[in-house]
């Protein structure tokens, strides 16, 4: 009987052995395959992403090309000191460009003032709880919002209830709006990023909140703060959409002296030259002429931006 039973029992261990090796083999089987599905799915995502990156490296080696040969012979000094005219020969954008700078005097100490201090309080000020979530995750979501809707608020507020036209003073207030949101993320972001115990050896020495925000929170985060700051201004300088809803005018033959003044920028005075292109195609040139100066621009603000996170970024 017990050699029967020693049968059975190695009976019942070989089908429990075969069984384990078929699941074992089965479960092999199942992983080579799977891995086979997700290498060919890399590869087909990998040449899928450079064929993108291709087609965008075309698309934008086309669009500066077009730029730039039919920007050749009409980008000189005379066209950056002339000022604005109805014949294309004679057509410049001093007016633009000073409406521009104009434009950022109003954009910039607004932006900043409002933004880094609204940073601030909700970094190291206002309560944890729902309500600056709240107000966070809003603040996050208006950065996402079209520039468009920006314009109707900024024509709605600006333009119709406080009456200020379409002077420099609306459309700085409007584009500050539009920017807003990015700085203060940004602001938040880097002043997160400063290392706690900076704060812990400050007020280990007797300092008070303000003077650690002051003394040690604001400079150890100012690379950051000032890089989203020349990102967002750089933005600003460029949006066409809020002003267009605004109503800026194209054709200003007066250069503007005060925040009060009508006045024009370089990315309306594009949006409009490629308008007029159908009537009279030199518009095209000038509108060509005018791309390149507000993207030696913006490059160079983005120039400066990098190279102050470069230079400033601190490693704790």
């Amino acid at each position: 009987m017990a050699y029967q039973s020693k049968l059975k029992s190695d009976e019942i261990n070989n089908e429990l052995n075969d069984v384990e090796h078929g699941k074992t083999f089965l479960n092999k089987e199942i992983t080579n395959e799977r891995m086979e599905k997700r290498i060919l799915l890399d590869k087909v995502a990998r040449k899928v992403f450079s064929l993108s990156t291709v087609f965008a490296l075309i698309v934008l080696g086309i669009l500066f090309y077009r730029i730039g040969t039919q920007s050749i012979g009409w980008l000189d000094l005379k066209f950056l000191t002339s000022n604005l005219s109805i014949f294309p020969e004679k057509a410049g954008i001093y007016g633009a460009i000073i409406g521009s700078v104009w434009l950022m005097a109003v954009v910039i100490p607004v932006t900043l003032l409002l933004g880094v201090s609204t940073a601030i309080y909700l970094e190291e000020y206002a309560n944890q709880g729902k309500f600056q979530s709240f107000i966070k995750t809003n603040i996050s979501n208006l950065a996402g919002v079209p520039s468009v809707i920006f314009g109707l608020l900024g024509l709605t507020v600006f333009r119709r209830l406080f009456d200020l036209g379409s002077s420099i003073l609306a459309g700085g207030l409007t584009l500050s709006l539009l920017v807003l949101p990015i700085i203060v993320v940004a602001s938040q972001e880097a002043i997160r990023a400063v290392p706690g115990f900076l704060r812990d050896g400050a007020y280990a020495m007797g300092a008070t909140k303000w003077t650690t925000i002051r003394t040690v929170v604001l400079p150890a985060s100012l690379p950051g703060i000032l890089t989203g700051c020349i990102l967002a201004i750089s933005r600003a300088i460029g949006e066409t959409a809020p002003l267009v809803v605004l109503g800026i005018p194209t054709l200003i033959l007066r250069i503007p002296d005060s925040i009060m003044s009508d006045f024009t920028a370089l990315p309306i005075q594009i949006y409009y030259w490629t308008l007029d292109t159908v009537l009279t195609p030199q518009y095209a040139n000038l509108a060509a002429a005018t791309i390149v100066v507000l993207l030696v621009v913006l490059l160079l603000m983005n120039s400066v931006a990098i190279f102050i996170r470069i230079k400033f970024q601190r490693r704790y």
